[in-house]
């Protein structure tokens, strides 16, 4: 790996384009360097696993809203126009709009990839805009599964590198900024297109996708699922602006009006990019990790902890007026962010959102202790949340920070990269149970990392609800084909829901 050095210019330096961190992430995109065969494998499970979290959320609020958006549009004419997960593929859209409900379909329920370091993210979301385009243009282009494969691997490199060295919620700017760049980039390895488009669709893609973190803060509304899916949307337009020729803002990051100047660090901010040289493979995918668990990443450590302590320690929950405090020493993300750290009360709150639950270490930690398990549905109901002896638990769930958990949070060694914590129960008569998770059961390094099988155990599951056995079969089928995919193939990545598994949900109306 090359480090790329990136700071604020003044405008009278006239920092070059190969100094410009848009140019060199262009660079990565444009390397024709084969993909490892580890990698490959990779990029076919996280296709599984964004197909499977996007089947469970099919029937879901705003994926219905975002799949009507989406078909009310008809395809563009420029290509045969992209499907939409749940629909018949015959039925498509162009793919700005199928990159937009399918993006909103895989974020829906927080339960498919990420990755954390200075900043977070779910590289899973490359995945939506980079196939959309592909379906779209297949057959004019001749575009093979390898091909998507290796713009899918491009976003995840693009994504991971800039989380490793650019805090963006430090400065309370939305994750959604490092997927803007990520995904345009990836579309145009898809396309093999030159380093100076890719260039400008970088830019203009960092422009249209910098907003705040509010969508993650107090309140958490349904825009949580759409950010990603608008980031990854922006992408497709900016691509399409750039091929026509259309500049972007220049030096997008590094201007003295600029991203670093006046959304991040400020104009004496500097940043160390870790970025593949010339030749050398993208294997950043392999850093990244999955979910077991429908919640917040950082949670799921604790989860398969709280499940652990519910088999082993039944004291905990056979008097719990005799439980005095629950207090979860962790990093400084997860106390901040889904912590008591963040000062949310609606993190506490019985009548929040589905979102705002998802982000409470408090709640999540609560219920799986008490349930000795944790399900995408049951563990959010309004039901659920409500009940008494989890709200008397749940106020008494607090995090603290530790240093040393901050610190294997923002270890770049994968090897000690933790996101996990120490436990402390404390009881009214000074007993303590104390324990620790470094890492989730499901995490590499965990107790049962996922491989092929589980991505593949975890489509039939959360399908199963909504998708025929047949078409399960058929979709696996097709998706771990992915890298000898022909062009008239591609089209076949997606997914129809069963007869009657769509009827009566309620559509709602808008503009288009």
């Amino acid at each position: 790996m090359k480090t790329h050095h990136l700071r604020t210019h003044r405008s009278d330096e006239n920092l070059t384009r190969e100094g410009q961190l848009a140019w060199q992430l262009a660079a990565v995109a444009t390397d024709p360097v084969e993909l490892d065969d580890d990698v490959v494998d990779m990029v076919v499970n996280r296709v599984i696993d964004n197909a499977a979290v996007a089947a469970a959320s099919v029937t879901r609020g705003p994926v219905v809203s975002a799949r009507s958006q989406a078909l009310a549009h008809p395809v563009s004419i420029g290509g045969d126009g992209a499907t939409v997960f749940g629909v018949d593929p015959g039925r498509r859209t162009s793919p700005e709009w199928a990159a937009w409900a399918n993006g909103v379909a895989v974020r829906e329920l927080d339960f498919h990839d990420t990755f954390l370091a200075e900043e977070y993210s779910h590289p899973g979301d490359n995945i939506p805009p980079i196939v959309a385009v592909a379906q779209h243009v297949a057959a004019a282009r001749g575009l093979t599964g390898r091909d998507l494969v290796r713009g899918i691997a491009t976003g995840y490199e693009i994504q991971i590198d800039l989380a490793k060295a650019i805090s963006l919620h430090r400065h309370k700017i939305d994750h959604v900024a490092h997927l803007g760049p990520s995904a345009a980039a990836g579309i145009g390895t898809l396309l093999g297109l030159d380093q100076e488009t890719i260039f400008q669709a970088v830019g203009q893609a960092l422009h249209t996708t910098t907003a705040t973190r509010q969508s993650r803060k107090g309140e958490i509304s349904t825009w949580k699922a759409h950010a990603p899916a608008f980031a990854g949307k922006m992408a497709v337009e900016a691509v399409d602006r750039a091929m026509r020729g259309q500049t972007s803002p220049v030096p997008i990051y590094e201007g003295e009006d600029g991203v670093i100047a006046w959304l991040l660090g400020g104009p004496d901010a500097s940043y160390e990019v870790p970025l593949p040289e010339l030749g050398e493979a993208k294997r950043a995918i392999l850093d990244s990790y999955t979910k077991e668990h429908s919640a917040e990443y950082q949670a799921q450590a604790w989860i398969d902890l709280a499940r652990k302590l519910h088999d082993e320690y039944p004291i905990i929950l056979d008097d719990p007026d005799r439980l005095e405090s629950i207090v979860l020493h962790t990093s400084h993300h997860t106390h901040y962010v889904i912590g008591s750290g963040a000062n949310d009360p609606q993190k506490y709150d019985p009548d929040a959102s589905r979102e705002t639950l998802d982000h409470s270490i408090p709640y999540i930690f609560t219920v799986a202790l008490q349930d000795g398990a944790w399900d995408h549905e049951t563990s959010y109901s309004p039901e659920r949340a409500h009940r008494p002896e989890t709200v008397a638990l749940w106020r008494k769930v607090t995090t603290v920070e530790d240093a040393e958990w901050t610190r294997r949070y923002h270890s770049l060694d994968m090897g000690e990269k933790a996101f996990g914590g120490r436990v402390v129960i404390r009881f009214a008569d000074g007993a303590e149970i104390v324990e620790e998770i470094a890492v989730a059961d499901a995490h590499p390094l965990g107790a049962r990392p996922f491989g092929r099988e589980q991505y593949v155990a975890k489509f039939r599951t959360l399908a199963a609800p909504v998708l025929e056995a047949d078409e399960i079969e058929r979709f696996l089928d097709v998706a771990q084909r992915l890298p000898e995919l022909g062009p008239d193939e591609l089209a076949a990545l997606t997914f129809t829901a069963a007869p009657g598994a769509l009827v009566g949900l309620d559509v709602p109306t808008g503009l288009f």
